[in-house]
């Protein structure tokens, strides 16, 4: 079973940049990984996806986050730049389904996010 921990997250003025780790541990992560959040009294949603055939991103932060992994340290990497008020939420990291969004995989604690304007 993957155990999943994020960190990384904090406090930060619109403009600013944050990056966030998802470490693995107990076995090596799938081949597609996926970062999601969810802010208060909103449903979860997709953020960014990383498989061998790429990256993707949800349209809202297309252009400003940055997925990225290091199979070496069993680590997923989201670099966010240009935050804005509206990507205030916590942060969590899964597996992915192949080909799609869906995560599979047991939800960790999240890393919370607060972008203040």
């Amino acid at each position: 079973q993957v155990q999943l921990v994020e960190s990384g997250g904090g406090l930060v003025q619109a403009g600013g940049s944050l990056r966030l780790s998802c470490a693995a541990s107990g076995r090596t992560f799938g081949s597609s990984m996926g970062w999601f959040r969810q802010a208060p009294g909103k449903e979860r949603e997709f953020v960014a996806a990383i498989r061998w055939s790429g990256t993707y991103y949800a349209d809202s932060v297309k252009g400003r986050f940055t997925i990225s992994r290091d199979n070496a340290k069993n680590t997923v990497y989201l670099q966010m730049n240009s935050l804005k008020p509206e990507d205030t939420a916590v942060y969590c990291c899964n597996s992915l389904a192949p080909g799609g969004q869906t995560a599979v995989g047991s939800w960790g604690q999240g890393t919370q996010v607060t972008v203040s304007s």
